[in-house]
């Protein structure tokens, strides 16, 4: 028998469908990522008006009939964050926010700290617009990596134990590796170690600044990281975001 879910979900992404319809990406603290479609959503009198675009936070109903694809039956807002559409780096970061959750986890097993971190970048994007550094959007992708059960080894040579001499970053090891380990690996500035610390220890808010060198290195490390171990590609950091330090 057809059942009804609610949830409160992030909109991931909003796919024009037919003529009339969305098929939305959504992202959920007890479900995972679902997909679900919004019959009639787009048209001019639709009573979801424009709540099913991407980086909205909402409370849903779904319809959960035979297929996967859900049907949205109600939407009500939570946070619209319209303060960070008006900016090219916040809604750029938005968007590359979604797609790494969206590509990190991609099934329905419930991962609620993946949920409340996306909520928090979100909402921090939106108070602070200027706050769409690359240092911001790195420090919440090593906390989706941790929340992956990725995040990569800091404390000693992820080959050896060796906690001296660590010099480099071996995305197969995964983690920092010392001189002696440091074959397939990359070099890694001091800069980028301690930015790479700092953040996962840190709130998003609190993110460490860095030098664009070590933030290159630490974006990297996460990215070979991610597709070595997940084989999850994630893009690239936008060339809009900037660097303090």
């Amino acid at each position: 028998m057809p059942a009804t879910l609610k949830t409160d979900a992030i909109v991931l992404r909003s796919i024009r469908y037919g003529e009339a319809d969305r098929v939305l990406h959504l992202y959920t603290p007890a479900h995972g990522r679902l997909s679900a479609i919004a019959k009639g959503s787009r048209r001019a009198h639709s009573r979801f008006g424009g709540r099913l675009e991407p980086f909205f936070r909402l409370t849903t109903i779904l319809h959960e009939g035979r297929s996967e694809l859900r049907t949205v039956t109600s939407a009500a807002t939570l946070a619209g964050h319209p303060r960070l559409r008006e900016h090219a780096g916040s809604l750029d970061a938005a968007a590359r926010a979604c797609d790494a959750v969206g590509r990190l986890f991609e099934t329905e097993d419930p991962h609620p700290g993946v949920y409340h971190l996306l909520a928090n970048e979100l909402a921090l994007l939106d108070d602070d617009p200027a706050g769409a550094t690359l240092s911001n959007q790195l420090a919440f992708r090593l906390k989706l990596l941790l929340a992956a059960g990725l995040a990569p080894a800091l404390d000693a040579c992820a080959s050896c134990g060796e906690q001296a001499d660590l010099v480099a970053f071996s995305p197969a090891a995964g983690g920092i590796v010392c001189g002696a380990c440091e074959a397939a690996s990359f070099a890694l500035d001091p800069a980028a170690y301690s930015f790479m610390v700092g953040a996962l220890g840190a709130s998003l808010a609190a993110a460490p600044a860095a030098p664009m060198r070590a933030l290159r290195q630490v974006e990297r490390a996460i990215t070979e990281l991610a597709e070595h171990h997940a084989q999850v590609r994630l893009r690239a950091a936008g060339s809009v975001l900037s660097a303090p330090g």
